[in-house]
């Protein structure tokens, strides 16, 4: 069994989602299992090698996980040979210089979303990474969940019959810092930083609803800045400049219309922190991050709108549970070995930066929808 080790350059994973799921559960947890086996046999090992601005992070990250490569110098890492793939989940502010080094250097690369601030830099990226040769993918964590794979089960199934509509709901809240820590970092609600709703969720829901269900020909969005001013890590008081919530209206191909709530200003009452709820002409389906329940036509119930009485029908009991079926890995971790499997054996990567280049158009052009008040078409894109 050929032991195929493979270098790779993790940049930003002192935050908590780099270091949570990139590194811990994703690299790491491949490490323990004993490596990637691809269908050849060969075993792909990761190697990692943190980088970071702040040295003392960087190396007391790298002491606790026993990591022996760590530096604050990026482009040593990169003039290194063993290092073939480079990992961003830096602010996006500074994402796109890096991945342009990265690509100049001849590395892999794979990265967090939003890939750069703007379509055209995205765009560039993705040009640039086609013309230098080099494979390159996307996180899209979302289509890995549990839930959503349950729902794209009962899709492939047909069973919905002809779908009609899209119903999301996302986000908690996020406390403002004065009386309970915030549970995100100040940066995400300052637009100056990068912050914003639109910029941190609409990538998510531009793929989840293509991959899900039909590429997206439209979209309107209404944003709010709810909550005026927080706290700072330091407890001390900042302007909220970007929004912390937004409401979009999204027309799929065939008709579909899908409407997607994102909120970190709202208390949760749901089963899952993101719920879609999908209807259609043969049956119903609702999924979270994990669970999903459908109700088909024959089982459907007739409710008589009567407001002079109780509900009678315990309309929650009417669901039935679609069963896993299968082990469902952390989704960070399965797209980690696609893209593994990817750059080392070329199995089938479709999540590449033209990919999150469209994450970032629907972003602009939902922040466009916002400022304008009109419903704006997608243009296709293309390399």
């Amino acid at each position: 069994m050929a032991i195929r080790p493979i270098g790779i350059i993790m940049n930003g994973v002192t935050g908590r989602m780099g270091h949570r799921q990139h590194l811990v559960r994703s690299i790491l947890a491949i490490r323990e299992q004993g490596g990637l086996v691809l269908p050849d046999g060969t075993v792909v090992r990761p190697e990692p090698v943190l980088v970071g601005r702040n040295a003392d992070r960087v190396r007391a990250l790298a002491e606790r996980h026993g990591i022996e490569q760590w530096t604050t110098d990026l482009d040593k890492a990169l003039a290194d040979p063993a290092n073939e793939i480079y990992f961003d989940a830096q602010l996006t502010q500074v994402r796109e210089p890096a991945i342009r080094a990265a690509i100049a250097a001849g590395k892999h690369i794979y990265t967090e979303k939003p890939t750069a601030e703007s379509l055209e830099a995205a765009l560039e990226l993705s040009r640039l990474a086609r013309a230098a040769g080099v494979r390159n993918g996307v996180v899209q964590d979302k289509l890995f969940l549990p839930g959503l794979r349950k729902l794209k089960r009962l899709v492939e199934s047909g069973f919905f019959g002809r779908i009609l509509s899209v119903r999301g709901e996302f986000g908690y809240w996020v406390f403002e810092g004065d009386w309970q820590s915030a549970q995100r970092p100040s940066w995400n609600y300052r637009a100056e930083d990068g912050g914003g709703m639109v910029l941190d969720m609409f990538p998510h829901w531009q793929y989840v609803l293509e991959q899900t269900f039909a590429p997206i020909t439209s979209v309107y969005a209404h944003t709010a800045t709810h909550i005026p001013e927080r706290r700072d890590e330091a407890g001390r008081p900042y302007p909220a400049t970007a929004d912390d919530a937004a409401y979009g209206v999204f027309e799929l191909e065939g008709g579909i219309v899908a409407q997607i709530n994102s909120s970190w200003a709202v208390r949760v009452d749901r089963d899952e922190l993101v719920e879609f709820q999908v209807d259609g002409t043969e049956g119903s389906a609702v999924a979270g991050l994990r669970n999903c329940r459908f109700q088909h036509r024959a089982g459907t119930p007739k409710p008589v709108w009567n407001p002079d009485l109780p509900v009678t029908e315990p309309f929650r009991e009417q669901w039935q549970q679609v069963p896993d079926n299968e082990e469902f890995d952390n989704g960070f971790k399965a797209q980690w070995e696609q893209f593994l499997a990817h750059v080392v054996a070329d199995a089938p990567f479709p999540y590449d930066l033209l990919a999150g280049a469209k994450g970032v158009q629907l972003a602009e052009l939902a922040q466009e929808s916002a400022r304008t008040g009109r419903r704006l078409t997608i243009p296709p894109l293309a390399h």
